[in-house]
C-alpha cells in the first residue's frame, strides 16, 4: 500500500467515461481551494438588511423583563423582535421532540440561547443594537451532569414533559434510555476467567466546520419567503420553519447555498426561522451570517460521555459476556439524543460476537450546551470504551491485542446484541489482518550532537520544544462498528428527477434531488450515476431545492446509498421510456429491439454484445422524457424498549486502524506520526473521493484524541473556549500519513453493493491513538482528550 493514501484493490468502471468506480473530479474542488466558491455567507441582495441575535449570557435563568425600546430607537434598526412578537401560536420546533423555543421564552436553558432577534442596515449596527436590549435574568440553579439532574429535587430543566419518551425514563432530567438485554450477563460474569472494569470519559466536540452558520431570506410577492440556507436537509428545515411563520409549505420555498462542512452540526435549524421573521416583518431581504464565536453557540455538538464497562473472557480468549453503561449528556434541547442513545446501546458491543449482554444508555436534559448529530452519531463514544476494554483483557488473558479481536469478531451471519443478524459482509478479522500487515514508518533516526532537527516531525511541532530527548513510540490499533442510515423504524427514503433530452445535438441528462451537498462529493456520484445508467457524457445537476420531493439528510452514511438509489432508480425508470421511444420508432427494421437485452452507452443504443441499434439523439429527437420516483432501503424497526431486541439497523460499515505515535514522556507533547486504515466500502463508487472520505473520518478522530475540547464550566455550565484560539483542531501540521487499504466486498441488498463511507473512520481512529498513547507511556488514560498534564502526572 505504502504511505501515499493511494487505495488497493478497487474496480475501474467501464462502458462511458466518468462513470461509476472511476475516480472523477469534483466540480467544486477546483472553486474551493482557489477561494472562488460561493458559500451561503457570500449571498447578496439589493435592499438588504442584516440580522443580528441577542444570546442569554447565563446558562439557566429565569426571564424577568425584555426592554427593546433602546434598540428600536437605533438609527438603521428596522426591526427588533422577542418571543411576544411570533406571528403563530407554534413557537418551538425540534427534529423529533419539538422543544427548543424559536425565541426564549419564560427562561434560558444554557449558555447563548437566543432571546432576541434585531434587522438593521448594517451588520454593526445591527450587533450595536442587539446589545442595547436590556434583559433581566433571575438565575437558577444549574444541571451539568448526572448527579445534578437526578438528585431529590432536583430543578426540571423542561416542566410538564409530554414527549413521547417521557413515559419510559425513570426522571424527567433523563430525555431517553434504550437498554439492550441478551442472554444472561450476570451469570455468564460468573463462568469468565478473566474481568475487566472499566470507567472512560468522553470529552464534547465541536464539529469546527468551515463556514459558520449563514443564509438570506427574501420576502416574496404572493406572502411566502425564499430561504437561501447552508443547511443538511433542506425539508425537516421546511417542515419546522413553516408553522412557525403561519405559512404553507409551498410558500416558504429553500434553495441549498453553498456549504461549508457540516459533520451534523447543520441538522438542526440554527438561523433559519430568525430571517424569515424579520424578513416577513421587514419586508425586506434579510441576512444572518454567525461570526465563528456565536458559531459555537449556535449548532449542537458531540455528546460528551461517561461510560462504565465490564468484559469477561475465557482462558482461551473467547468473550463471555459485556455489562456497560453509558451516560450522554444530551444538553438543554433534545435535537437528536434519542436517535444518538439507540447508536450508542445497538452498538455498544461493537464489532465482537458475545451471546451474554446487558448494556443500559440513556440521555440527560442539562443546562449545558445542546448536543445532538456528529459524524459517528452515539458510536464513536462506545468505541473509545470498548477498544479500550479490549485490549486490557487481551493483556490479562496473555494474547496479542490484534489476534485476541480477530478471535471474537463478528462475521456476516454474525447475531449482534439486538438480536439482529448481519446479513452482508461483516469483514472485521480481515480489516485486522490488512491494517496489521502494512509497513511501518520507519523509526525516526536521533540526530547526533551539533545536527539541527526538523522539529515539524517531533512532538510539539513548530514550539521547539524538543529535539527527541525522552521521545517514545507507541503503536496501537483499534477497529469499530457503525450502521448505515436512519434507523429504528424511520421511513428513510429519498426522491431523484431525471430528466433526458437533446440539448444542441448531444442526449444530456439532468439531475435534480434535495440533497445537502456539504462537500462528500454527492453531485459527483450522481453525474457518475447518470452517466453509467443512461450512457451519457453531459450530465447537469440541478441545485437542491424544495422543488424536488425530499432526499433526507446528509448524514449516517446515507446519501450515495438512498439519493444515489433514488438517482438510479430514477434513471433506470428513464432508460426503460428511453427504449420504449426506441422500439416505436424503430423496432419494425432491427429484431434486436424486440429481443436482445439493451443498454445505453456511450451516447448509443446497444445491445448486450455491443451492436448498436441507434444513436440517442435519433431516439429522442425532439422528446424529452422526465421521471420523479422515491427508493427506499429495507426497512427497519424500533428496538423494544425493554430489552432492545430488534431489526433497528438497515447496513453496517467497519473500519480499522493502526496508530504510530511518538511521545514526549517529560513535556506530555504528542506526534501522531501514521493512522493507517483498512476499511471495506462495498463498492467504490468514486475511488478517490472514497479516500478522501477515510482519511477526513480519520483526522477527525485524531483531533478528540489529542486536543478537540469544548470546556464548561461545571459551577456555571457556561462555555469557556468558543474560539478557535482556544478550542484546537488538527491542522495540516498535525495531521499524519493516512495510507488506506480499501476493501470491496459487496452488500446485496444496496445499489451497485455501496457502503457508507465517511463516519466508520472516525470510530476507530480516536481509540487507535489512544492504545499507542497507552502502549508508549504505560499510562490507563481513560478520557478523550488526552492533555499533557495527563501524560506527566501533574492532572
Amino acid at each position: 500500500m505504502g504511505t501515499t493514501g493511494t487505495p488497493t484493490n478497487i474496480t475501474q468502471g467501464s462502458g462511458t467515461r466518468g462513470g461509476i468506480g472511476e475516480s472523477t473530479l469534483r466540480p467544486d474542488g477546483t472553486l474551493k481551494v482557489t477561494g472562488e466558491f460561493a458559500y451561503s455567507s457570500d449571498m447578496w441582495h439589493e435592499d438588504m438588511l442584516w440580522g443580528q441575535i441577542l444570546r442569554s449570557t447565563v446558562a439557566h435563568a429565569e426571564i424577568v423583563s425584555i426592554d427593546t425600546a433602546e434598540a428600536l430607537a437605533t438609527p438603521g434598526v428596522y426591526a427588533v423582535m422577542t418571543y411576544d412578537d411570533l406571528p403563530t401560536d407554534v413557537r418551538h420546533y425540534g427534529l423529533e421532540i419539538q422543544d427548543t423555543p424559536v425565541l426564549a421564552h419564560g427562561k434560558v436553558r444554557h449558555h447563548g440561547e437566543p432571546v432576541a432577534i434585531v434587522a438593521a442596515d448594517h451588520p454593526e449596527t445591527a450587533r450595536r443594537a442587539a446589545a442595547k436590549i436590556k434583559v433581566e435574568y433571575r438565575e437558577l440553579p444549574v444541571i451539568t451532569d448526572e448527579a445534578s439532574a437526578t438528585a431529590p429535587g432536583a430543578v426540571l430543566v423542561h416542566e410538564g414533559r409530554t414527549d413521547h419518551h417521557v413515559g419510559h425514563v425513570p426522571h424527567p432530567n433523563i430525555l431517553h434510555r434504550q437498554p439492550i438485554v441478551r442472554g444472561d450477563a450476570g451469570a455468564a460474569a460468573r463462568r469468565a476467567d478473566f474481568v475487566v472494569r472499566g470507567e472512560y470519559t468522553f470529552g464534547m466536540q465541536d464539529q469546527a466546520f468551515l463556514g459558520p452558520e449563514s443564509g438570506l431570506a427574501v420576502p416574496a410577492e404572493d406572502g411566502g419567503v425564499e430561504l437561501y440556507i447552508a443547511t443538511q436537509w433542506l425539508h425537516s428545515d421546511l417542515r419546522q420553519i413553516a408553522p412557525v411563520l403561519g405559512l404553507p409549505e409551498n410558500k416558504v420555498r429553500m434553495t441549498l447555498s453553498g456549504v461549508g462542512g457540516a459533520f451534523g452540526g447543520r441538522e438542526d435549524l440554527s438561523m433559519q426561522i430568525h430571517a424569515c421573521l424579520l424578513a416577513l416583518r421587514t419586508g425586506k431581504p434579510v441576512k444572518i451570517v454567525y461570526n465563528r464565536f456565536e458559531s459555537f453557540f449556535g449548532h449542537v455538538h458531540r455528546h460528551p460521555a461517561k461510560l462504565t464497562y465490564e468484559h469477561g473472557a475465557t482462558k482461551d480468549g473467547k468473550l463471555t459476556h459485556v455489562k456497560a453503561r453509558i451516560v450522554l449528556d444530551g444538553g438543554a434541547y433534545a435535537s437528536a439524543s434519542p436517535a444518538v442513545v439507540g447508536n450508542a446501546s445497538s452498538l455498544g458491543v461493537g464489532p465482537y460476537v458475545v451471546d451474554d449482554v446487558d448494556i443500559e444508555a440513556l440521555a440527560l436534559y442539562t443546562n449545558n450546551p445542546p448536543c445532538g448529530a456528529m459524524r459517528g452519531f452515539g458510536a464513536v463514544q462506545a468505541c473509545f470504551a470498548y477498544e479500550a476494554q479490549m485490549d486490557r483483557l487481551a493483556d490479562e488473558v496473555g494474547m496479542d491485542r490484534v489476534e485476541f479481536r480477530r478471535l471474537n469478531a463478528m462475521e456476516q451471519g454474525s447475531l449482534l446484541p439486538t438480536g439482529q443478524r448481519v446479513d452482508s459482509p461483516a469483514p472485521v478479522a480481515e480489516l485486522l489482518r490488512r491494517v496489521k500487515a502494512m509497513p511501518l514508518p520507519p523509526e525516526r533516526q536521533w540526530l547526533s550532537a551539533g545536527e539541527e532537527a526538523d522539529v515539524r516531525q517531533l512532538p510539539g511541532g513548530l514550539s521547539n520544544t524538543t529535539h527527541g530527548e525522552g521521545v517514545v513510540r507507541g503503536i496501537g490499533y483499534a477497529v469499530g462498528i457503525k450502521n448505515v442510515g436512519f434507523s429504528e423504524g424511520f421511513d428513510d427514503y429519498s426522491t431523484a428527477r431525471v430528466r433526458m433530452e437533446v440539448v444542441g445535438g448531444v442526449p444530456v441528462a439532468t439531475v435534480h434531488t434535495a440533497m445537502a451537498e456539504v462537500g462528500q462529493g454527492g453531485v459527483t456520484v450522481h453525474a457518475q450515476i447518470a452517466r453509467t445508467e443512461l450512457g451519457v457524457a453531459q450530465v447537469t445537476i440541478q441545485p437542491a431545492d424544495t422543488r424536488v420531493g425530499s432526499a433526507g439528510s446528509t448524514s449516517a452514511s446515507r446519501q450515495t446509498y438512498v439519493t444515489g438509489g433514488a438517482v438510479k432508480n430514477s434513471c433506470e425508470l428513464v432508460r426503460e421510456k428511453v427504449l420504449e421511444i426506441g422500439r416505436r420508432k424503430f423496432g419494425a427494421y432491427h429484431p434486436a429491439w424486440a429481443t436482445a437485452e439493451l443498454l445505453l452507452e456511450g451516447g448509443k443504443v446497444v445491445t448486450d454484445g455491443g451492436e448498436v441499434l441507434a444513436d440517442l439523439t435519433d431516439v429522442l429527437e425532439d422528446e424529452a422524457v422526465e421521471v420523479e420516483a422515491e427508493w427506499r432501503h429495507r426497512p427497519t424497526e424500533p428496538f423494544d424498549l425493554r430489552t432492545g431486541q430488534g431489526n433497528g439497523h438497515v447496513q453496517y460499515s467497519f473500519a480499522a486502524h493502526r496508530a504510530v505515535v511518538e511521545v514526549d514522556t517529560e513535556l506530555g507533547l504528542v506526534k501522531v506520526v501514521e493512522l493507517a486504515c483498512a476499511q471495506d466500502v462495498g463498492k467504490a463508487l468514486n475511488p478517490l473521493s472514497v479516500v478522501g472520505q477515510i482519511q477526513g473520518g480519520t483526522t477527525q478522530g485524531l483531533g478528540v484524541a489529542v486536543m478537540e475540547e469544548i470546556i464548561v464550566d461545571p459551577r456555571t455550565a457556561k462555555v469557556r473556549n468558543p474560539s478557535f484560539t482556544d478550542y484546537l483542531i488538527p491542522t495540516i501540521l498535525d495531521t499524519p500519513t493516512i495510507p488506506v487499504d480499501v476493501l470491496e466486498l459487496a452488500d446485496d441488498h444496496a445499489p451497485y453493493g455501496l457502503r457508507g463511507v465517511g463516519e466508520a473512520p472516525t470510530l476507530s481512529s480516536t481509540p487507535a491513538v489512544l492504545a499507542a498513547i497507552r502502549n508508549a507511556t504505560g499510562l490507563e488514560l481513560t478520557r478523550t482528550p488526552v492533555r499533557p498534564e495527563h501524560l506527566t502526572g501533574t492532572a
